[in-house]
């Protein structure tokens, strides 16, 4: 893999700066995310069936999609875009759901952040959604899956760094509790 030199939002001095993309080309690119809800077997239920608030997943996708829209609004020095598309889908897995938010801009600056943006707020509104069934709920993963376009052109995480998704562990047992 190969990495940069320097990173790119410091400037000589090491201060922040927006990185100047007006000599690069307009190209389509586009980025796939996840990230991975994990809850208990009676929480998944709960969200396939529809919790007390609704539909969780419809309302994790339509905060997925405005999340990415509103990325340089939350992520200081990311560009605005203006993206063609955005998706956000979802998987049961065991122990939780699976979020995949897509993005997608024909512009000269990549969508990574948007995706990954996406993800994590979907991600984030099923906590918020599931957390009157099960107050445990987690983020454990939230990670770019790969990317296309531009000068660097298509990466992807290399299939055997991706685990593959399981039941975590249990939480350990608090002293005093049976």
């Amino acid at each position: 893999m190969r990495v940069a030199k320097r990173l790119t939002h410091l400037d000589d001095k090491g201060a922040a700066r927006m990185v100047d993309v007006a000599d690069k080309a307009s190209t389509v690119r586009e980025a796939l995310a996840e990230c991975v809800v994990r809850m208990a077997p009676a929480t998944l239920r709960a969200v396939k069936a529809g919790t007390p608030k609704g539909d969780a997943l419809q309302v994790a996708r339509v905060a997925g999609i405005m999340a990415a829209k509103r990325t340089p609004d939350l992520i200081p020095l990311t560009h605005p875009l203006p993206l063609t598309s955005v998706s956000v889908d979802f998987e049961f897995v065991r122990g939780g759901v699976r979020v995949l938010a897509r993005a997608r801009v024909t512009g000269q600056t990549g969508v990574e952040m948007e995706a990954l943006t996406a993800a994590a707020v979907a991600g984030l509104t099923l906590i918020d959604m599931t957390k009157g069934v099960e107050k445990g709920v987690y983020l454990e993963t939230v990670r770019l899956l790969e990317k296309s376009g531009g000068r660097s052109g298509t990466w992807k995480r290399d299939a055997k760094r991706v685990a593959p998704l399981r039941r975590s562990a249990p939480p350990p047992r608090r002293a005093g509790r049976r």
